[in-house]
């Protein structure tokens, strides 16, 4: 018999008030006779279980008892409502954890504000991964989630993006982030491990590109100095400085200026607000935006279709030619109508 859920059992009915045995039994998993067994055993202790028989009954505790075993004031315990995250939470390994954690929470609470808290619950809803696209697999993600909190060195094998494509690493992982329904882990390497001269280099690893990974008994000290947020603003700083390694000058139809926030990166809007300069008198304009490359320009700026021109430079000008070219005589198209 599980104290914990005993515990369970006492906090559902100081959050929810009245309950059957057999919603109990469905709220924690268990058969309806364990769930009549527990408010025994509650009731053997001590704790004033009240049953009401008839349609409509069930089980409550006795107006005014409350237990403190959650050790929260209510106004930590609304402000953690907000911090349910429950997607992240099952990534993580940790649903069933987080939703006892959200029953102490609301038990923690007395009667009116418990009741606004799960009213707040019930219309905020975070879905964390972006559009047109099916989220990672991250099956060793609960593994790094250990490894983080007990600061033990992981073996992995990762799949990066340029050769050799599988490499093994020993990580040592100082923390997890998530961006836009992408888990990452930030970790030093075997490379990279302290020393009194050079302190550890992190690296960043996307979660979903380790092939195989174990837990090992080896373990690391964090650097005390290490904070994971810093990291990962400088991180996100360096990465666009190093994304960018060129330049296009285009022209832009007033409706592919209108398009442009919904085809192209938040940089490349900024650009054009920045540096539009208007081209004859039927609102076009001409500006100088970041490119990564030829090719991934050229991709991104054919979203635009006929509200686009590039002027600069003669490489992209000739490949954005060269795939109209190709998809006019995929089509069918020989010339002019």
């Amino acid at each position: 018999m599980s104290a914990g859920r005993l515990l369970s059992v006492l906090l559902l009915l100081q959050s929810r008030g009245r309950m059957s045995a057999r919603a109990i039994a469905e709220e924690l998993g268990v058969s309806v006779r364990t769930a009549y067994r527990d408010v025994e055993r509650l009731q053997g202790a001590g704790v004033p279980v009240c049953a009401e028989p008839g349609r409509g009954g069930g089980y409550r505790l006795l107006d005014g008892y409350r237990t403190r075993l959650t050790g929260m004031t209510e106004g930590e315990a609304r402000a953690l409502l907000f911090a349910g995250l429950p997607d992240a939470a099952a990534d993580l390994g940790l649903a069933a954890e987080v939703s006892a954690a959200r029953l102490k929470l609301l038990a923690a609470l007395p009667a009116g504000a418990r009741e606004e808290a799960a009213r707040t619950a019930t219309v905020f809803h975070v879905d964390a991964p972006g559009w047109y696209r099916e989220p990672e697999r991250t099956p060793y993600l609960p593994l790094f989630v250990d490894a983080t909190l007990t600061q033990r060195v992981v073996e992995a094998r990762y799949r990066r993006w340029r050769a050799p494509q599988e490499v093994s690493r020993r990580l040592r992982p100082y923390g997890l982030v998530l961006k836009s329904g992408v888990w990452y882990v930030v970790a030093a390497t075997e490379s990279g491990t302290a020393t009194a001269k050079a302190p550890a280099k992190a690296a960043t690893y996307r979660v979903a590109q380790v092939l195989d990974a174990t837990l090992s008994d080896e373990r690391f000290d964090r650097p005390r100095d290490f904070e994971l947020g810093a990291y990962w603003a400088s991180y996100l700083a360096d990465f666009e400085a190093r994304r960018y390694t060129g330049t296009a000058t285009i022209r832009l139809s007033p409706r592919g200026r209108r398009r442009l926030p919904d085809n192209v990166a938040p940089e490349v809007v900024r650009a054009v607000d920045a540096t539009a300069t208007a081209v004859g008198g039927d609102g076009w304009v001409e500006a100088v935006v970041p490119t990564e490359s030829t090719m991934h320009a050229c991709g991104e700026l054919l979203r635009l279709g006929v509200d686009v021109e590039v002027v600069a430079p003669a490489a992209l000008r000739r490949a954005m030619a060269d795939t109209v070219g190709a998809l006019a005589r995929a089509y069918g198209v020989t010339g002019r109508a």
